[in-house]
């Protein structure tokens, strides 16, 4: 009897050892993301349209949009919806003011839908890696 509990007692310590290391991986990509605040005022306004060039964004990174609630919003949209400023039916918005917002890898696409500011350039497109 005392061979098996020695086997079940290593196989337990074995699980335990293994979702250790699975924590530590996920956290090393955690701690590797970047947080940037959108816009070179450090505030999402009007011609925001080229502030993310040449910048790297990686999937897990974090946009951080500060603002007038009162006056702007964020819009999660897709590439029409950016290109045409035009808010799908099934976009998410953003109202707080100070927004967090972790990129998916691939392409992201934001607006601020009050009118005349997208068209104004309150928008980025941003791919991350």
């Amino acid at each position: 009897m005392a061979k098996g509990r020695g086997s079940a007692s290593w196989s337990a310590r074995a699980v335990v050892a293994l979702m250790a290391v699975s924590v530590l991986l996920l956290q090393a990509d955690y701690v590797q993301a970047v947080i940037y605040t959108v816009g070179d005022s450090n505030v999402w306004t009007f011609n925001a349209v080229n502030w993310p060039r040449g910048k790297s964004f990686k999937a897990g990174d974090v946009l951080v949009f500060n603002y007038n609630p009162s006056s702007h919003n964020v819009v999660a949209v897709d590439s029409g919806g950016y290109n045409n400023c035009k808010t799908p039916a099934r976009a998410r918005t953003y109202t707080s003011g100070k927004d967090r917002i972790t990129l998916s890898k691939g392409q992201n696409f934001f607006i601020c839908n009050f009118p005349g500011h997208c068209e104004s350039d309150m928008k980025i497109a941003v791919t991350a890696n």
